[in-house]
């Protein structure tokens, strides 16, 4: 069991730590000898080839030296299981190390796999964040001369999976992400409807970033109720492919391999949380998770050209038939690069902008749903710092009143205002680490915020009383990712293709890229010197303009985020009505039916008299346990035990 190959430290800018400590326990077997008090013991040297030695030096009182011993140091291991129990390190994403989530475990896996006439065979499954795809996209466009689409990419990478790796089924996870953002706008309505009574609280913070997850168990407790209960695409995903396709295979949970493509190291230790491990079966939901990177050294090891095109890549996305005959079929066919407009990181706000655009106004009957959005709605986007902090305010034209109010919020910086801002406004006292705890509500809590709901918010006909109301209402909702940029640019991700520099360059930056005047430095170029050699430049992760290569990749054929909620949005919470091409929003009513289906099928719902179950309906009491037990899960706060200024280095 090794390490993976992709898995390095690079450019910790954004990182946090805030024990100071890893609290891996590690087993001393040659115990020093006693010595005098203050007196230095050991020495640690490194070699030329990375070894580590413990020198322990052994001298006279006088202080000469009698000799000395040398001993190697073994690498120190940290497990799974080692790294979810630690609270001392937190990390936007890539410098977690993990043992057995790696690709060469999936080598071996594939290997071993005993041929499908054998009983103990297990059907293996990749499935690829739409994340990974643009990041290919992004690397292959930028050594072509012609832009690669994530279509061309995927089909790509199926051909590669199946016939290289013996992958059984590719899939992308945006089928899983449109499940997800239905269950998302489910469970905002039911915090909104059960507000001061239920568990989950308002604002509710976005569930998917597993870096954020854990940063909050970990370092802020109270910040948990707020967290949404709904699974991340990649769990959904899991639920899908071991639950739902798996009955349809004729094959139980343990009998299925899935392995997961992401953007993000993190999933790694979402996919090996205990909620996540069927205790029936014992089996997980995604057996293992590999980073773009790490696929593209299962490429590199194969000798996969993925820049060569492949058979059928630009055939239209599934389904290519027509979309009601592919719903009756017995195994109906996942939609590819289901779009769903808003942010490259899921689209969980605009999602939910587009369900309370959907909705009808306050003023008419509430159980009747409305075909068409209230045109009375505005939507206005405030950016705070940064793209990676944005406020988004829906209000009334006609009243004034601020209907939703919500935010993005992307990297640990932002995020540290955004949680101090969020339990500022809800009465909760922020702690600096897992011992915040609930405190009474303040003067200026959420019952004073969330007033411009009713008709106490007052008069709205002058400008003044409604920027009152807009400063008053608090966050309804947060869409919360670690890392700067979102999720195109998380630590698993491919970095940018190396550049040579120029001469010219060369002779006025240094290596690191910034401008150098070296004369006015005290650097002399001799005349017969010339200009400095030139240099490449060093990969980087969070580069700015490599991020917006990958956006731009995400996004390309794709619609690009709406300025304004789509007009054909539905009231299943659907976030993808933005779509100008037919095939497009029939690819999204055929999510949705599919959806529906996955529904009937999975949690046992009773079929309704027009023959069909649609995501945002209630179900019967058996039902609905299950589909929360499916689609749904729980955190709990990690209490550490390390008290940082204990430690001795």
């Amino acid at each position: 069991m090794a390490f993976s190959g992709a898995l390095t430290l690079t450019d910790l800018n954004d990182f946090i730590t805030p024990s100071q400590a890893c609290i891996k326990p590690v087993e001393q077997t040659n115990k020093p000898e006693s010595q005098d008090p203050g007196a230095a013991a050991t020495q640690i040297q490194v070699d030329s080839s990375g070894s580590y030695y413990e020198v322990s030096v052994k001298g006279s009182a006088a202080g000469k030296s009698a000799g000395s011993t040398k001993q190697k140091l073994t690498t120190a291991e940290i497990s799974l299981n080692d790294c979810l129990a630690c609270s001392g390190c937190i990390t936007s994403a890539e410098s977690v190390l993990i043992t057995m989530q790696s690709h060469t475990e999936v080598l071996n896996f594939l290997e071993n796999n005993p041929p499908s006439s054998s009983p103990s065979h297990k059907v293996p499954v990749i499935s690829i964040a739409p994340q990974s795809l643009a990041s290919f996209a992004a690397s292959l466009s930028s050594t072509s001369s012609q832009d690669v689409s994530l279509l061309q990419v995927l089909r790509r990478v199926r051909a590669f999976c199946t016939s290289a790796l013996g992958f059984a089924h590719v899939y992308d996870t945006t089928f899983a992400r449109h499940v997800a953002l239905l269950e998302h706008a489910r469970e905002f309505q039911e915090r909104k409807r059960e507000e001061g009574k239920g568990e989950g609280k308002l604002p509710m913070l976005a569930s998917a970033c597993p870096g954020w997850v854990c940063y909050a168990e970990k370092t802020h407790a109270e910040m948990l109720p707020f967290i949404a209960r709904t699974k991340s695409p990649q769990q959904v995903m899991g639920t899908l492919v071991k639950e739902w396709l798996g009955a349809k295979w004729g094959k139980r949970p343990d009998q299925i391999y899935h392995v997961t493509v992401m953007p993000c190291y993190d999933k790694k230790l979402e996919a090996s949380r205990q909620d996540f491990y069927n205790e029936l079966y014992a089996t997980r939901d995604v057996d293992c998770v590999l980073t773009t990177g790490e696929l593209q050294l299962l490429m590199l090891e194969k000798g996969w050209d993925l820049s060569a095109p492949v058979p059928g890549e630009n055939l239209p996305p599934s389904p290519r038939s027509h979309p009601v005959l592919r719903l009756d079929a017995d195994e109906p066919e996942l939609p590819e690069l289901v779009a769903h407009p808003g942010t490259s990181s899921g689209s969980y706000l605009h999602s939910l902008i587009a369900m309370l655009y959907s909705q009808p106004s306050s003023s008419t009957d509430q159980s009747t749903p409305s075909p068409t959005p209230s045109p009375s709605l505005s939507l206005s986007t405030l950016t705070i710092r940064s793209a990676d902090y944005e406020e988004y305010t829906l209000t009334d034209t006609r009243t004034g009143a601020v209907v939703f109010r919500g935010a993005k919020c992307y990297g640990f910086r932002n995020l540290q205002n955004v949680v101090r801002k969020v339990g500022r406004e809800a009465g909760v006292q922020v702690g600096r680490g897992a011992a915040g705890r609930m405190a009474g509500v303040r003067a200026r809590g959420r019952a004073v915020r969330r007033g411009a709901h009713s008709s106490e918010a007052g008069s709205t006909g002058a400008d003044g009383t409604v920027q009152a109301q807009q400063e008053e209402k608090g966050y309804d909702y947060v869409e919360v990712m670690a890392c700067p940029g979102g999720c195109v640019n998380g630590g698993g991700q491919l970095r940018p293709v190396s550049q040579p520099r120029s001469q010219a360059q060369s002779a006025h930056t240094d290596a690191e890229g910034f401008a150098r005047e070296w004369a006015e430095s005290g650097v002399k170029l001799g005349v017969d010197e010339g200009p400095l050699p030139a240099a490449p430049v060093g990969p980087k992760w969070g580069d700015r303009e490599w991020t917006r290569r990958v956006e731009a990749a995400y996004w390309r054929a794709l619609p690009t985020p709406p300025p304004t909620p789509p007009a054909e949005a539905d009231g299943d919470g659907r976030a993808g009505g933005a779509v100008s091409a037919m095939a497009s929003a029939s690819a999204l009513e055929y999510a949705d039916e599919l959806a529906g289906r996955v529904l009937l099928e999975i949690a046992g719902a009773a079929r309704r008299a027009e023959g069909r179950v649609r995501w945002m309906d209630d179900l019967d009491e058996k039902a609905e346990e299950r589909r929360r037990a499916l689609f749904r899960t729980q955190y709990r706060a990690v209490e550490s035990e390390v008290v940082g200024l204990a430690v001795k280095w």
